[in-house]
C-alpha cells in the first residue's frame, strides 16, 4: 500500500495562500492537504485563489495542532527558506523529495510549512525528522507560502518519474552523410560568392561545420538550408552529391517544415 504526501500548513494567516497553495499541489499531481489552525478558513479569498482546485480546498483536514496533523505519519520534514544551527538533517528540495517517496510506500510522510511571517520555530522543528532548506537569494529568502510549497510539489513530480517525455521530433535527424554533402554545397555557394578565400576555404568551413554541428539540424530543416543555398545560386547544387533535385529543394521542404 502505497500513502500519498501530506502538504501540511503550519497557522497560515492569508486565506489567499491556502488556496493558492492547494492550487500548487493539485498542479503537481498531489491532493492530501492538512490546515493546523488557519486564521481563516473557509474563505471566499481561498476559493477564489484556488482556481479549479476546489476539490483539493474542500477535502483538506482543519486539525488543532501540528502534532495531531502528523501523528500517523513515519516522515515529518518542515521547510525552511533559511539554514537552521540543528542537529537534524538538512535537505535540499530533491533530496526531501526523494525521501518522502521512500517512506509513504510504508506510512503516510509529510511536508510542514511555517507561518507566512515567522516559518516554523523550533518547537515546530521538534517534531521533524529532518529539515528542508529551499536555497532562495540569501539577501531576500522570504518565500510566499504558496511558492515554497510550489517548489517542493515540482520536485515530489519529478522524483515520482512525471517528467514531459521529449515529443517526438517531426522530422528525423539529418544524416552524417547529408550534412557532408550540405558543406560541400554550402563551400561551392561562398567560394563562389567570394566569401571564402579560395586558396585557403578551410578555417572558416571548419568554423561553419562546428556551429551546423551544434545546432543538430533535422532533414526538414537540411532541406531549408539547401533550398536556401540554390535559390541563392541557382546551379550550385551538383546533382552527383544532392539527394533529389536540389533546385526544388524550397518547394520539397516548405510542405513538410509546416
Amino acid at each position: 500500500m502505497s500513502f500519498p504526501v501530506r502538504f501540511v500548513l503550519y497557522q497560515p494567516t492569508h486565506p489567499g495562500n491556502v488556496g493558492a497553495s492547494a492550487r500548487a499541489i493539485k498542479n503537481m499531481g498531489f491532493s492530501d492537504l492538512v490546515l493546523v489552525n488557519p486564521r481563516n478558513f473557509p474563505s471566499p479569498d481561498a476559493d477564489a485563489r484556488a482556481s479549479g482546485a476546489l476539490d483539493v480546498l474542500s477535502a483538506a483536514s482543519v486539525v488543532g495542532s501540528l502534532a495531531d496533523a502528523v501523528a500517523d505519519c513515519g516522515l515529518i520534514v518542515g521547510a525552511s527558506a533559511r539554514r537552521r544551527r540543528l542537529d537534524s538533517l538538512e535537505l535540499s528540495p530533491r533530496q526531501c523529495a526523494a525521501e518522502l517517496l521512500a517512506h509513504c510506500g510504508q506510512m503516510p510522510a509529510a511536508i510542514v510549512f511555517g507561518t507566512e511571517s515567522a516559518g516554523l520555530s523550533n518547537t515546530e522543528l521538534d517534531l521533524c525528522n529532518a529539515t528542508a532548506y529551499i536555497p532562495a537569494n540569501p539577501d531576500y529568502s522570504s518565500l510566499n507560502l504558496a511558492m515554497a510549497v510550489q517548489v517542493i510539489a515540482y520536485e515530489l513530480r519529478l522524483a515520482q518519474g512525471y517528467a514531459d517525455a521529449a515529443q517526438d521530433p517531426e522530422s528525423p535527424p539529418a544524416s552524417s552523410g547529408d550534412m557532408e554533402l550540405f558543406y560541400k554545397h554550402l563551400e561551392r555557394v561562398l567560394l563562389g560568392a567570394g566569401f571564402l578565400k579560395a586558396d585557403n576555404p578551410r578555417y572558416l568551413m571548419r568554423r561553419l561545420r562546428r556551429l551546423f554541428n551544434r545546432a543538430r539540424l533535422d532533414q526538414n530543416e537540411l532541406n531549408i538550408m539547401r533550398g536556401i543555398l540554390s535559390a541563392v545560386a541557382p546551379g550550385s547544387g551538383d546533382a552527383s552529391d544532392v539527394p533529389g533535385n536540389p533546385e526544388t529543394a524550397v518547394s520539397d521542404c516548405s510542405s513538410g517544415a509546416s
